[in-house]
C-alpha cells in the first residue's frame, strides 16, 4: 500500500494501533481527503484527542522547538508528578521559558496548603535541572486556576508560539481545549479556525494571525503505573472527585495491600496513624505481615483488585523499598496511586509497587 500521510498533522496514515499517532478507521482510507483520527474529531467535533508516542520519537519530533521561539507549558498530574514530569525538557526546547502546570488540583484534599505545594513543585523542577518561569495548580475539567494562567501566558509568550507538552493521561487535551475557550472566549475556535499543523504530529490552533497554540502529543513514560493498567482499572485508581484521607491505625507487623498494586509494609516503630490519599474507588486492604505474602499469592486480582485478569498480563512484578522515617512528617508516594503520610519518629517502612514504577518520599504536602 502506498503511504499516505494526513493532511492535517502530516503524521503517516495508519489502521493498526489507535493510540498512536496517525491512526485512521481502514473504511476512511477511500475518501478523498484523509485525516487521522485525532484530526478529523479536532475539524468535526471541536475535541483534541491526546495519542500516545515513544520519548525517543517525541524527543526526535519536537527538537525543532530549540530552534524556534516560544512558551513551553509542561502539563503534569498532581498524583503522578514522578512519573509526568519530563526531565529531558531542557535539552529539548533549548532556552525557551517554561510554565509548570499542576493539573488536577480540585482532586486533593480541600486542606491541602497550596502555595506549600507550588514551591515543592518549584523545588522538584529545580532538582530535575528544569528552570521555570512560574507555577500553576489548576483543573483543566473545572476550570479553576484557569484565567491567572492564561493571563500569564499571554505576558511570557511575547507575541510567540505556545507549545504544550505533557506525557499521556494528564489531563492535556482538556486542559488546551479548555486554554483555547479561555484565550478566544468561544468554545468552537478549533473547529472554525482549523489549521492544519506543518510538523509531524503536531496541531497548530491560531491565537492570532501570527501565533499558534502548538498540540504535542503526549509521551508515554514506562514509569507510569497508568501505563500497565486496563482501561477498567485505571478508571478505578483515577480520581474523578475530591480524595478523601483514610486513617488506618497500625501495629508495626502490619501490612497495607492497595488493591493489588501496591503495599506497605510496617516494619518497626510504636503504634501510629497510617493516612492514606488515594482513589476513594480504590479498596485498601489491611493484614498481619506474616500472611502478606501468602495473601497476594492466592488473591491477587480477587480480593486484591485491581488489578483485574487483562491487567495481569501486562503488571510488573512487585519490587521494594525500605524507607526510614526520622522524624518529619513524610509521605510514601506510590506514582500514579496515591501516597501515605507518616509523622511518627524512627518508623521503618517497607515500599512495594510494579517494577519500573519507583516509590519514593517527600516531605509532607498536608
Amino acid at each position: 500500500m502506498e503511504t499516505i500521510y494526513c493532511q492535517g498533522c502530516g503524521a503517516e496514515i495508519q489502521t493498526s494501533e489507535p493510540d498512536a499517532p496517525g491512526y485512521t478507521p481502514t473504511s476512511s482510507l477511500a475518501k478523498e481527503d484523509i485525516l487521522c483520527q485525532r484530526c478529523f474529531r479536532l475539524k468535526h467535533y471541536n475535541e483534541i484527542q491526546d495519542v500516545s508516542i515513544t520519548d525517543d520519537d517525541f524527543l526526535k519530533m519536537v527538537s525543532t522547538i530549540r530552534s524556534k521561539k516560544g512558551l513551553v507549558v509542561l502539563v503534569i498530574d498532581i498524583f503522578d508528578v514522578n512519573g509526568s514530569f519530563i526531565k529531558s525538557l531542557p535539552r529539548i526546547i533549548g532556552d525557551n521559558p517554561i510554565i509548570l502546570v499542576g493539573n488536577k488540583v480540585d482532586l486533593l484534599p480541600k486542606s491541602t496548603n497550596k502555595n506549600k505545594l507550588s514551591q515543592w513543585l518549584r523545588t522538584t523542577a529545580k532538582e530535575a535541572g528544569v528552570k521555570v518561569k512560574d507555577v500553576f495548580l489548576i483543573s483543566a475539567a473545572r476550570g479553576h486556576g484557569m484565567e491567572e494562567l492564561t493571563e500569564q501566558i499571554e505576558i511570557l509568550r511575547d507575541n510567540q508560539d505556545v507549545y504544550i507538552t505533557g506525557t499521556t493521561n494528564v489531563g492535556k487535551s482538556t486542559f488546551i481545549n479548555r486554554l483555547i475557550k479561555q484565550t478566544n472566549g468561544i468554545g468552537d475556535v478549533i473547529t472554525t479556525s482549523y489549521f492544519p499543523g506543518t510538523t509531524l504530529g503536531f496541531i497548530e490552533i491560531p491565537i492570532d494571525d501570527h501565533t499558534f497554540i502548538i498540540d504535542t502529543p503526549g509521551i508515554v513514560n514506562k514509569q507510569q503505573m497508568a501505563h500497565y493498567l486496563s482501561e477498567k482499572d485505571l478508571k478505578v485508581i483515577t480520581p474523578n472527585k475530591e480524595v478523601k484521607a483514610r486513617t488506618y491505625q497500625l501495629n508495626h507487623g502490619q501490612t497495607l495491600f492497595f488493591g493489588g498494586l501496591a503495599r506497605l509494609d510496617f516494619i518497626k516503630g510504636d503504634r501510629q496513624s497510617f493516612v492514606c490519599y488515594f482513589a476513594n474507588e480504590l479498596p485498601i486492604h489491611r493484614t498481619k505481615l506474616e500472611n502478606a505474602d501468602a495473601l497476594y499469592e492466592n488473591h491477587l486480582g480477587e480480593l486484591l483488585a485491581p488489578p483485574t485478569e487483562k491487567t495481569l498480563e501486562t503488571l510488573p512484578a512487585l519490587t521494594e523499598g525500605a524507607y526510614r522515617i526520622t522524624g518529619e512528617k513524610t509521605d510514601i508516594v506510590f506514582p500514579g496511586l496515591g501516597w501515605v503520610s507518616l509523622s511518627g519518629e524512627d518508623v521503618t517502612v517497607v515500599a512495594h509497587s510494579p517494577k519500573g514504577v519507583a516509590t519514593s518520599v517527600r516531605k509532607s504536602l498536608l
